[in-house]
């Protein structure tokens, strides 16, 4: 997730691109930059590695003369380090045409290879810069050589050299694009990834939602999946990849300028948590078919031979990724890989005595948690190799790892974990299919229903946040209570545990997480007439003996709200239901965990709680 902005109209240019990249800065800061047109039709770009307000300095120290139009970006990293070079935007060979975008582009390095063989030179080690280059082959193609082109036929050979770059690339993306010898025009595209125009008078916007222009325009049309906009002060026209024109409605947008920052939402933990379904759609696209292929290898050297030789792998992380490593444990063991999970803080002596050829995988969404790089540290000193399963590129904790594999989740701005653990979730479950392929442990169809199964979760967590207004109105009737019971076995343990951490977080009530097998071995003992228990049990091996503890709680008076889907609901007895969209057992932790993030939310809401910032706790943890 980036932010992008875009404009064209008679007003001052560069100040209407950095306001919009301020407002955006939640969206990506690691690094930003603009491009606009000047009065002679020369590119002014300016990009720098940091955040919008060193930007905004180093423009007030060379203004641009006469631009009226261009297009800035604030950068999330997703392909290469936070630099200034791999800072937005990108430029082609001749410095004319300008690109910016959000997503991935899966097939970049074909398409890098090809532009490399045609004498492009490439200036980053970005996924994005193959596209200004792309653009530049297709205005070759068209024969657009050194001004030959009459200016009136400039709008459309630029647009048909955008179409057909488009058609060629493979992923997610937003983008917007500006060549210098058409400064009347800005392009736009969306596949996958948000894009929006604003509709002013006399000057349109461009940005990646409707906060970067709110002050500007509330009239907005928002791009469909497949749509391409030609954007110019005096209208917009809208296109289908083919070229077909298409006509498009404008609505009016009623946000103030901080709620849509958070795109409508209360906080942003909400909207993060309604952001998962895209996560882990982000995270799985182009690493899984096929399964046991070079798919890991060519992205992090992750070779199939040496997913064969680790004898066995041991997990490290700590609060909400810790409990994404007991999923991963679990998945792994069900392989028959052995596998173990530590909380990081706790792993030294751990560290001495793993067997040769244990692979440690350190899980951190900042990849700067102090006590999983001191762990890592260890761990490689005993001659382990690491793999890293992180959100941020350029991170301490990728600089210190033998592998690394990027979860695409975007900025977490809410303290509270829950898209990024989805996005962790993701992950694992991408290298589990991977490593029991290689093993013979999903031979043939079955490694390609793991995968396909696996792709169907972004549309089943769609289906569960659908139950939000009937988890709300639940979550309502327990605010009032000061202790919580979380309950549930095996893959489903760690949501236990999880669910238990959110509302201890956000609500700052006592909560428990319990395997619930144990509860006849003393947590049993807490439970009063009235206390809610939150029993995740979906359909599984373990359904007859959940439904067991079930009734056990229900005996000492506890009030039972269970976490099921429609098959299980039939064998256990409970005073609430949440009825999940059904998966395979070993995907279940994936959706089952939704509901108890939104309980721990509303339950937040109704004590009026600080949600995105609570009492005592940072985003990353970086001392000891």
């Amino acid at each position: 997730m980036c932010g992008i902005t875009g404009y064209i109209g008679d007003n001052k240019t560069t100040d209407i691109l950095i306001d919009g990249l301020r407002r955006l800065e939640y969206r990506g800061y690691d690094s930003c930059g603009i491009a606009v047109v000047d009065a002679k039709n020369r590119l002014y770009l300016k990009r720098v590695s940091g955040r919008v307000d060193a930007l905004d300095k180093l423009v007030a120290a060379d203004p641009a003369k006469g631009a009226h139009s261009g297009v800035g970006h604030t950068r999330w990293a997703t392909h290469g380090a936070p630099s200034e070079d791999n800072a937005h935007p990108h430029t082609d060979c001749s410095s004319e045409v300008v690109v910016v975008h959000n997503g991935i582009i899966e097939n970049y390095l074909d398409l890098k290879d090809k532009l490399l063989a045609a004498g492009h030179k490439f200036k980053s080690e970005t996924d994005t810069e193959v596209i200004p280059h792309l653009i530049e082959e297709k205005l070759k193609s068209l024969h657009v050589q050194e001004k030959a082109v009459r200016s009136d036929m400039l709008e459309p050979v630029f647009f048909e050299a955008f179409r057909r770059a488009v058609a060629d690339l493979k992923g997610s993306f937003a983008i917007a694009v500006v060549w210098a010898r058409c400064p009347g025009m800005v392009l736009a595209a969306r596949l996958h990834s948000p894009l929006v125009i604003g509709l002013g008078k006399g000057e349109n916007f461009i940005a990646s939602d409707v906060s970067a222009f709110l002050k500007h325009t509330k009239r907005v049309v928002f791009m469909n999946d497949g749509e391409m906009a030609a954007v110019k002060k005096d209208g917009v026209d809208f296109y289908t990849f083919q070229g077909k024109k298409t006509a498009r409605e404008a609505v009016t947008i009623q946000w103030d300028s901080t709620m849509a920052e958070k795109g409508g939402y209360k906080h942003f933990m909400l909207k993060e948590i309604h952001e998962q379904a895209e996560a882990v759609e982000n995270t799985l696209r182009g690493r899984l078919l096929p399964l046991g292929g070079d798919i890991l290898k060519a992205e992090m050297g992750l070779s199939a031979e040496a997913m064969k030789a680790f004898s066995s792998v041991q997990f490290i992380a700590c609060g909400t990724a810790y409990h994404a490593a007991l999923v991963g444990r679990c998945l792994f063991e069900n392989f028959g890989i052995p596998a173990y999970a530590d909380v990081a803080s706790e792993f030294t002596d751990r560290a001495k005595l793993m067997a040769p050829n244990t692979l440690v995988m350190a899980i951190s969404q900042s990849g700067e948690t102090a006590d999983t790089l001191f762990a890592v540290r260890e761990a490689k000193a005993s001659g382990a190799k690491v793999l890293s399963i992180t959100n941020t590129v350029g991170s301490t904790l990728t600089r210190e790892s033998d592998y690394v594999l990027y979860t695409h989740c975007g900025p977490e701005i809410g303290v509270a974990s829950t898209k990024a653990f989805l996005g962790q979730l993701a992950a694992i479950y991408l290298l589990g299919g991977h490593f029991a392929a290689v093993r013979g442990r999903l031979p043939g169809g079955d490694a390609r229903r793991y995968a396909e199964d696996l792709l169907k979760i972004p549309r089943l967590i769609e289906e569960t946040l659908e139950k939000e207004t009937e988890i709300a109105k639940v979550a309502d009737g327990f605010a009032a209570s000061e202790h919580f019971l979380f309950i549930s076995r095996h893959i489903n343990y760690p949501i236990a545990l999880e669910g238990a951490l959110k509302i201890k977080e956000i609500s700052y009530v006592h909560a428990e997480g319990y395997a619930a097998g144990e509860m006849k071995h003393g947590p049993i003992a807490i439970i009063y007439k009235g206390m809610p228990l939150l029993a995740v049990a979906p359909s599984g091996r373990t359904l007859e003996l959940m439904a067991g503890n079930i009734e056990e709680a229900k005996a000492r008076g506890a009030e039972v709200i269970a976490i099921v889907d429609q098959a299980s609901q039939k064998t256990v007895k409970a005073s609430r239901y949440i009825v999940l969209p059904s998966t395979d057992e070993l995907f279940t932790p994936m959706l089952t965990v939704i509901p108890l993030q939104i309980f721990a939310y509303y339950v937040a809401l109704a004590k009026k709680c600080d949600i995105d910032k609570p009492r005592n706790l940072a985003k990353s943890v970086t001392v000891r």
